[in-house]
């Protein structure tokens, strides 16, 4: 009940004009669950509407203003006081007066900016979303709507290959080559590891893929590290001479694009892991970073109008030369 103002004496809702046809993705939550969210690009307008259902019909609700905004921000969990905004919009929706019955409010950001990706990490969240509130004297009433942003990368078709060394004097001679260095998100490692010299028994060989997570800046620094993948190569001794194919498929495994400083608050790096362990359980370690890079649909045909233009911004400012993906529907990634 609300007596003497305290309570809700309303209720907020968020609907977006194309939420029907809008693309949605599962995003992990920061209590480690699956969540299905909207998906919107850099550069796409944001638009819907803000309804405001009275709980008491007849009884009026006075505001000292109504407003909506769009929100970017960034929350570290070892410094959860402090919310870190890089993009804050905000449309008035009403002035302060009061609402008599229940009400609807259109409103639209334009071609917003989202430079970065959404992420859900083990010391860090970057998360976008509209939050409507009535502002109230006593206590605000609010709701929040979350949504997804992707950013997509385009690449040069110049795009080297990995070429390592492993070794211990006079005891082993490992050459390993990955046939790139930069990988889209469903894409496939193709590789080959040659056995130029093998003096030491070795029972185990493995690749593993290595997500390092690290947040702050100088003495606060935290880096976490989580194995993504694990692809067995060989179980059993090699003999020298010898070459063993990888083909490694990415799409079944829960990763985002490389991420580098993002706003000066973290970073995501991912790193292939060559792992050989011998008979007496000493295990040898050769380490490279990749680039991990989201790629969108080439089909523009259903695109929206934002979506394309979005595109094509990005398209301009990012790599003048023909790239191998440029658009903001997904598909496939």
């Amino acid at each position: 009940m609300s007596f003497f103002g305290f309570g809700q004496s309303a209720d907020i809702d968020i609907v977006l004009n194309d939420s029907e046809t809008r693309k949605q993705a599962e995003h992990r939550t920061e209590d480690g669950k699956k969540d299905k969210y909207f998906v919107f690009y850099d550069g796409e307008t944001v638009s819907g509407k803000v309804n405001v259902t009275l709980k008491y019909p007849g009884k009026r609700l006075e505001h000292n203003g109504i407003k909506v905004e769009f929100v970017g921000q960034i929350e570290l969990y070892y410094d959860r006081g402090n919310h870190h905004e890089f993009v804050s919009l905000v449309k008035d929706l009403a002035r302060p007066g009061e609402l008599t019955q229940s009400q609807t409010f259109d409103f639209e950001f334009t071609h917003v900016e989202k430079p970065y990706e959404s992420y859900t990490g083990q010391n860090v969240k970057l998360r976008y979303f509209l939050r409507a509130t009535v502002s109230r004297r006593l206590s605000d009433i609010s709701k929040e709507l979350d949504i997804v942003v992707h950013t997509l990368s385009t690449y040069p078709d110049l795009n080297s290959s990995i070429k390592m060394e492993v070794g211990i004097e006079d005891c082993l001679h490992i050459e390993f080559e990955y046939n790139k260095s930069k990988y889209h998100l469903k894409d496939v490692i193709v590789g080959k590891i040659y056995f130029l010299l093998v003096r030491i028994k070795i029972r185990h060989m493995e690749i593993d893929i290595i997500k390092r997570e690290t947040t702050g800046t100088g003495p606060s620094v935290y880096h976490e590290n989580d194995t993504i993948a694990k692809y067995e190569i060989m179980d059993g001794a090699p003999v020298r001479g010898e070459s063993i194919p990888i083909r490694l498929f990415l799409a079944g495994y829960e990763m985002t694009p490389t991420m580098r400083d993002v706003n000066k608050k973290f970073s995501v790096r991912y790193y292939l892991n060559l792992v050989l362990i011998d008979e007496e359980e000493r295990r040898y370690f050769k380490q490279q970073e990749i680039v991990l890079w989201r790629k969108g649909d080439i089909v523009r045909k259903s695109m929206s109008h934002q979506a394309i233009i979005a595109a094509q911004r990005f398209e301009g400012s990012s790599n003048p030369e023909r790239s191998h993906s440029q658009s903001t529907e997904e598909g496939n990634s």
